[in-house]
């Protein structure tokens, strides 16, 4: 279970806000004051990732936390781009929106790759990143994503999801369990968190719709990962990630000229959770230490 404690008594105060983003309704939650740092959550997540973790990273920066369309509490659209670059390009109407110029983004797995591609866009204009953090990315080098992506969204399994979709509660604690390094970290309230807006209508079909063009996806980022490579960068990866293999982080991070690795022993791929103590220590760290060349 994460260690509360280390979250001061004094906290920023989290807000929850809603913007209207081409006529799509986003959820976001803000706190902080400071340098905009714009938090990106994976496929299965929302603003409840973050709940250890916003507290803290606020007293250095102005936190944005959104959940992305299609996820948490935002606006279902169907028809929406699934791809990684269709989630990037809302990324960046939000922080437009919020008229942000420069920002810090970090992204966690699905949101990590969805991070790069928007740091690749934003490359050529504004809003600019200043520097990027990536948790557990996926990334083309994975051969989990790479494999597993065409299966899970094949006409069978997909219509297997569909039928085990009314028992989410069961559905969800065995994945939840798997994403962890030690299911006993796993702290009271975190399957009914993540819980809540799965029921809500479009999620399942948001979610295969990403499955289904991974692949093309995974085909993009690895020709946009050129046009991001002098942007400071942090990678941080739990050695138990069983979602992106942590091997995988010795083969992305070459291609970035000024980034630093941390692997937290023993955690899953939500190190965010598992090991919140030492995730924010590495975060904090990286965006005091770390200068920026724009």
């Amino acid at each position: 279970m994460p260690n509360l404690q280390s979250v001061p008594k004094a906290v920023p105060q989290v807000e929850e806000c809603w913007a209207a983003i081409d006529g799509v309704r986003v959820r976001y939650q803000r706190a902080g004051s400071g340098p905009p740092l714009v938090l990106v959550h994976g496929l299965l997540g929302y603003c409840f990732s973050w709940r250890f973790n916003i507290p803290v990273l606020a007293q250095h920066a102005t936190v944005y936390a959104l959940d992305m369309p299609g996820a948490g509490f935002s606006d279902r659209c169907p028809g929406m781009d699934s791809r990684f670059g269709g989630s990037a390009t809302r990324l960046l109407r939000f922080v437009e929106h919020m008229g942000i110029c420069s920002f810090d983004l970090l992204g966690t797995s699905h949101g990590g790759a969805v991070a790069m591609m928007a740091a690749s866009m934003a490359n050529q204009s504004q809003p600019t990143v200043r520097r990027l953090i990536l948790v557990g990315p996926v990334n083309p080098f994975s051969a989990h994503g790479r494999f597993l992506a065409p299966f899970l969204g094949g006409r069978i399994v997909s219509a297997l999801f569909r039928s085990l979709f009314p028992r989410v509660t069961f559905t969800h604690s065995y994945l939840l369990r798997r994403l962890y390094g030690d299911p006993g970290r796993i702290a009271p309230g975190t399957l009914e968190g993540y819980s809540k807006p799965i029921a809500i209508p479009g999620s399942l079909e948001y979610g295969l719709d990403i499955v289904r063009t991974w692949l093309d996806s995974l085909h993009d980022l690895e020709s946009a990962l050129s046009q991001i490579a002098d942007i400071p960068t942090l990678l941080i990866w739990g050695s138990k990630d069983v979602a992106v293999d942590p091997r995988s982080a010795h083969l992305l991070q070459p291609y970035f000229h000024n980034a630093r690795l941390v692997m937290l022993d023993g955690a899953g791929h939500l190190p965010y959770e598992e090991a919140p103590v030492d995730f924010n220590r590495a975060v904090i760290d990286f965006l005091t230490t770390t200068h920026t060349p724009r």
